[in-house]
């Protein structure tokens, strides 16, 4: 009997590491290609049961988490060096892939946290798990191209070659450009309000990530 339940749980770990090969790749493209409507496919999805949720894709913290994984994956092949003259506490999180994924996840969540801490606050909502649930999964979607593309800049950047370089860089800013555009329609969308004013609080919110990364970064560059 309990041989019986190991091989059901493989059947269901294999059948769902299976589909997340097609839902991947769809999932990003629709995010790409259509952020807002993908964002608002996710506010639909949270309104279904949960046994009903997400059957044709997959949920934003899967997402993200499957795309800070395949980050990881590119930069152990592409051998990415660490920071010159790394810290102790940035050496204990850069040779191991576990602590690296933790550490990113903590780093690429901050933008969708702080974007629906600004929308909540400028709604008059009470800010909770249940009203933070919603346009938090919305948000991770937004962040997983964002995540991918920039964790590839950095390593581009980090061959410290003027061509790779600039690479990197353009890589970086335009994936920053596409999420301050997007972060601005959703922002008017959702706040009723002009682009101009939108574009000025997601601008804000993403700054104050910004801020909230290097916080974090700097005593692990330090200690």
């Amino acid at each position: 009997m309990d041989l019986l339940k190991i091989l059901r749980s493989f059947e269901e770990l294999l059948f769902e590491a299976m589909t997340w090969l097609y839902f991947y790749p769809r999932t990003m493209l629709r995010i790409i290609a259509r952020p807002i409507s993908t964002m608002a496919y996710s506010d639909r999805e949270e309104g279904q049961p949960e046994d009903q949720r997400y059957d044709d894709s997959l949920s934003p913290p899967v997402l993200l988490i499957i795309t800070l994984v395949i980050a990881n994956a590119v930069g152990w092949a592409v051998h990415a060096p660490q920071p010159a003259g790394a810290a102790s506490l940035s050496k204990m999180i850069f040779d191991s892939q576990q602590n690296l994924l933790m550490f990113r996840c903590l780093l690429f969540g901050l933008t969708p946290l702080v974007v629906t801490l600004t929308l909540l606050r400028k709604q008059g909502q009470v800010v909770s798990r249940k009203t933070l649930r919603r346009p938090f999964y919305a948000q991770c979607y937004l962040a997983s191209p964002v995540a991918l593309t920039v964790s590839l800049g950095l390593m581009t950047v980090q061959r410290n070659t003027p061509g790779f370089m600039a690479l990197g860089l353009a890589v970086i800013l335009a994936s920053t450009a596409w999420l301050l555009t997007a972060e601005t329609r959703w922002m008017a969308r959702h706040l009723k309000t002009s682009l101009v004013r939108a574009a000025v609080m997601a601008a804000s919110a993403i700054v104050r990530a910004l801020f909230y990364m290097l916080l974090i970064l700097l005593p692990v560059a330090l200690v």
